[in-house]
C-alpha cells in the first residue's frame, strides 16, 4: 500500500481525524508507516493515547482500499488526497484539512477564486433573492460560488451561480450515496457538470447534526471569503462564518429587516466587523488586487485588451460596440443580442479588469486609457 491509498484508509477509520493524521505523521514519517505501526509506535505521537491506537489497530486491517475507489467510481466519482495536484492548496492550509476528498465533477486551479455563500434552510424570499443575484453576478466575474447544498439559501446560491455560466461547488454533509436533501439530487447532478459536488465522507456515510458542522470548515476553507445572507444566532452557517474567521477568510453579510429572526446573524456580524454587503461591489473591491492594472496593448483597428486579463468572446463584443463611442446599458445590450440583466454581471467583470467604465445615467464607455489609445 502507498501513501495515497494510506490516506484513504485513515479517512475511513471512525474516531480519527485530520489533526491526529498529521501528529501520527509527523511522528513516524508518513501515512503508510501508522498503518505499519504497532501500539507502542502509535502512541508516541503527541494527543495519541491508548484508546485513538486501538481504534486504529481494530479498523486498519479491515478496510478495503480498493473497493472503496471501487464504489466511487460506480457513482462517476474519484477520490483525492492530499498527495494529489487536484487537491486545493487552500485546503491544505487550514487546521485540519481533509484526509481525502470524493469527487464527482472537477476541481479546477481557477477555483482559488471562490467565495463561500450561507444562510438559513428557511430564508425569507428577499433572501433567496439576494443568493440567486448575488452568486449569479460572482459567475459572471469569474467567481466561483461554495455552498453546501442544503435547501434554502445554498439551493439559491448554487442556482444562481448554474445560471451565470460560471462555476459552483457543493460541500455535502455526508457520503456521496447518500445525498441529502434527496430532492436535489437533480442539481446535484447540474452542479458536478458544471464544477463539483465533494465530501470527505466515506461510502455510506449518512449526513446527521455532526457532520454538517464539520463540513462547514470545508466551505470556508475553499472560499477567499464567506457572505452570510440570513441565519438566526446559533443558525449552522454561523458556525461557517467562525470557521471562516479562524482561517482568516473575510466575512461579509447580508444586512436584513430588523424584526425578522434572519437578520439577527448578519447584523450580530456587521456590529463585529464583517463588511456589510448590498452589491457584488461591496465584494468586488475587497479583492481588486486579483485583478493587476497590467500596461496596455492596442493592435492597429482592434479593440485595447490588457495581456495579462483574458476576455470572453461576450466581453470582446462589448469592447468592439463601445469602441466607436460610450454607450447606454440598453442599447449595448441590443447591440450584441443580450438581456440587460445578462449584460449586467459581464460589464461588472468588465469593470473589475479595468476595461470598462459606468457613467452616471446608465452610460458606459471604454476605460480612459483604452479611450486614449483610440
Amino acid at each position: 500500500m502507498q501513501d495515497r491509498e494510506a490516506y484513504i484508509v485513515l479517512n475511513m477509520i471512525e474516531g480519527l481525524g485530520p489533526v491526529s493524521v498529521r501528529r501520527l505523521v509527523d511522528c513516524l514519517g508518513s501515512p503508510k508507516a501508522i498503518l505499519e505501526a504497532d501500539r507502542e509506535a502509535l502512541m508516541e505521537a503527541r494527543g495519541v493515547g491508548e484508546k485513538l491506537a486501538l481504534k486504529i489497530l481494530v479498523q486498519r486491517d479491515s478496510i478495503d482500499v480498493e473497493a472503496e475507489m471501487e464504489k466511487a467510481a460506480d457513482l462517476g466519482a474519484r477520490i483525492v488526497v492530499p498527495l494529489d495536484d487536484e487537491y486545493p492548496e487552500a485546503l491544505k492550509a487550514i487546521h485540519d484539512p481533509p484526509l481525502a476528498l470524493y469527487v464527482k465533477g472537477r476541481l479546477l486551479p481557477t477555483d482559488s477564486k471562490a467565495l463561500g455563500i450561507v444562510g438559513s434552510r428557511s430564508t425569507s424570499h428577499y433572501g433567496l433573492t439576494a443568493a440567486d443575484r448575488l452568486a449569479y453576478q460572482l459567475g459572471q466575474t469569474g467567481f466561483t460560488v461554495v455552498s453546501g447544498l442544503a435547501r434554502g439559501t445554498d439551493t439559491a446560491a448554487h442556482m444562481g451561480a448554474l445560471k451565470s455560466s460560471g462555476r459552483t461547488i457543493a460541500v455535502l454533509g455526508g457520503a456521496l450515496d447518500c445525498l441529502y436533501p434527496p430532492e436535489n439530487a437533480e442539481l446535484a447532478g447540474r452542479i458536478a457538470k458544471q464544477g463539483a459536488v465533494i465530501s470527505e465522507y466515506p461510502m455510506g456515510r449518512q449526513a446527521d447534526r455532526m457532520t454538517f458542522p464539520y463540513r462547514n470548515r470545508i466551505i470556508s476553507g475553499l472560499s477567499m471569503g464567506v457572505l452570510l445572507i440570513e441565519s438566526d444566532l446559533k443558525g449552522g452557517s454561523m458556525h461557517t462564518t467562525e470557521a471562516a474567521m479562524e482561517q482568516g477568510r473575510t466575512v461579509f453579510a447580508l444586512p436584513g429587516r430588523i424584526d425578522t429572526p434572519g437578520a439577527k446573524g448578519p447584523h450580530f456580524l456587521i456590529k463585529n466587523g464583517a463588511k456589510l454587503v448590498e452589491r457584488l461591489d461591496d465584494i468586488l473591491e475587497e479583492y481588486e488586487f486579483l485583478i493587476p492594472p497590467g500596461e496596455l496593448e492596442a493592435p492597429a483597428g482592434a479593440p485595447a485588451a490588457r495581456p495579462d486579463v483574458p476576455m470572453t468572446e461576450q466581453e470582446t463584443q462589448i469592447v468592439e460596440a463601445l469602441w466607436q463611442e460610450p454607450m447606454d446599458v440598453d442599447s449595448l445590450a441590443r447591440a450584441i443580442g443580450l438581456q440587460s440583466h445578462e449584460l449586467s454581471g459581464l460589464l461588472l467583470g468588465l469593470e473589475m479588469k479595468r476595461v470598462i467604465k459606468t457613467l452616471p445615467g446608465r452610460m458606459v464607455e471604454l476605460a480612459e486609457d483604452l479611450r486614449r489609445m483610440h
